[in-house]
């Protein structure tokens, strides 16, 4: 199942896509605390417009160095433990919409990523039970001010920035996904720039559920960025940057600079 969020002239509105189909089906209010609830509304794709599947309530919580061969490009050494940081939901833009360069930064990268979208209050859960706290998956961009992380010292500027993090374009809501086996994309311009896979992480999707809910209590609709694989690169002002996740989608952003 295919959860989006959208707007047809009006409010935004939840969705569901049926997998092979162009069309949408609306839902009766936020599906994170309703459930999935069909209005009898049904919508052609071609007529909406996707919108960020979800605006976290509390925080992104994104994983830095999480695939070797990234931590290898970047000139560290692999963590012995996730080294975690946050982005503010004020960073969160849906698909087709711009990523703005800031002013400040001459040098900003892509990274493609999967994202883990909570469903449930979670706090000190084992990685065990982490899959029963996840309500679905999507795809996440964060893209990153290289110059501005080096600088800082720290990166609340250098990733948090207004447009630094792009999410869609829907939840992919399926248990059976096998999340330890996806191919993670980027294509910049339709030149595939990026190519790895989520079996090169270095700490696994319950493990990070087990070591984020030991510290923070995390809420519904919070995400999880995951780390990106080897060969984050620039984007510039007029490209096209589409990142994507094997049996999630694709996700699609210009880049503009104002």
């Amino acid at each position: 199942m295919r959860v989006a969020r959208f707007t047809v002239g009006a409010a935004p509105k939840y969705g569901v896509i049926a997998e092979g189909t162009d069309h949408i089906e609306g839902l009766k209010g936020d599906p994170l605390f309703q459930g999935v609830e069909p209005t009898g509304e049904v919508f052609k794709l071609d007529e909406v417009r996707l919108l960020s599947p979800v605006i976290p309530r509390s925080k992104v919580v994104a994983v830095a160095k999480n695939y070797h061969a990234h931590a290898s490009e970047m000139g560290g050494e692999v963590p012995n433990h996730p080294n975690i940081f946050f982005k503010p939901n004020t960073a969160v833009i849906g698909p087709d919409d711009p990523i703005v360069l800031p002013p400040w930064s001459e040098e900003i990268h892509y990274e493609a990523e999967l994202a883990v979208v909570i469903r449930t209050l979670c706090r000190n859960v084992p990685a065990e039970d982490a899959k029963d706290y996840i309500f679905g998956y999507t795809v996440a961009n964060d893209v990153s001010a290289r110059d501005a992380q080096r600088n800082d010292g720290q990166w609340a500027r250098a990733k948090g920035f207004d447009t630094s993090c792009p999410l869609g374009p829907w939840m992919t809501v399926d248990p059976e996904l096998d999340i330890d086996n996806l191919e993670i994309r980027t294509e910049v311009n339709g030149k595939v720039v990026q190519q790895g896979n989520t079996r090169d992480m270095v700490f696994d999707v319950p493990f990070l559920i087990e070591y984020i809910s030991s510290a923070m209590t995390l809420l519904p609709g919070d995400v999880i960025l995951t780390g990106t694989p080897a060969g984050v690169g620039p984007i510039e002002a007029g490209d096209r940057v589409e990142c994507s996740v094997e049996g999630i989608g694709a996700l699609g952003n210009h880049v503009v600079r104002r």
